[in-house]
C-alpha cells in the first residue's frame, strides 16, 4: 500500500521560509515523478513543482520559480519542498502526489503577518 505523509507546514510571516517533507512508503517501482500541488480556498489545485527519478530533473510553476526548490533523498524515500521568500498568495494546503493516483493528506501553509 502506497502512503505519502506530508509535514512541515505552519504559519510564517511574509518573506519567511518553510520546508515541507513528503515521506513515501510502499512502492518500489522506478522511475517516477513526484509532484507538489497546492490548493488555496476557492481556487483549483495548482501544480507547484516536479522532480523525476532517477534523473532528478525539476520543473516549477512560474509563480514559484526562484523561490521554491524541490529535492529528494532517495535513501529516505522523501521529497522536500524548500520555500523561501514566502508571500501571502502562497497560502494554501500543499499536497504531494505520486502518479498515477497517490495523494498525501496535505499540510497547511499560511503566510501572514
Amino acid at each position: 500500500q502506497v502512503q505519502l505523509v506530508e509535514s512541515g507546514g505552519g504559519l510564517v510571516q511574509p518573506g519567511g521560509s518553510l520546508r515541507l517533507s513528503c515521506a513515501a512508503s510502499g512502492f518500489t517501482f522506478r522511475p517516477y515523478a513526484m509532484r507538489w500541488y497546492r490548493q488555496a480556498p476557492g481556487k483549483e489545485r495548482e501544480l507547484v513543482a516536479t522532480i523525476t527519478s532517477p534523473g532528478g530533473s525539476t520543473n516549477y510553476a512560474d509563480s514559484v520559480k526562484g523561490r521554491f526548490t524541490i529535492s529528494r533523498d532517495k535513501a529516505k524515500n522523501t521529497v522536500y519542498l524548500q520555500m523561501n521568500s514566502l508571500k501571502p498568495e502562497d497560502t494554501a494546503v500543499y499536497y504531494c502526489y505520486l502518479p498515477p493516483r497517490y495523494w498525501g493528506q496535505g499540510t497547511q501553509v499560511t503566510v501572514s503577518s
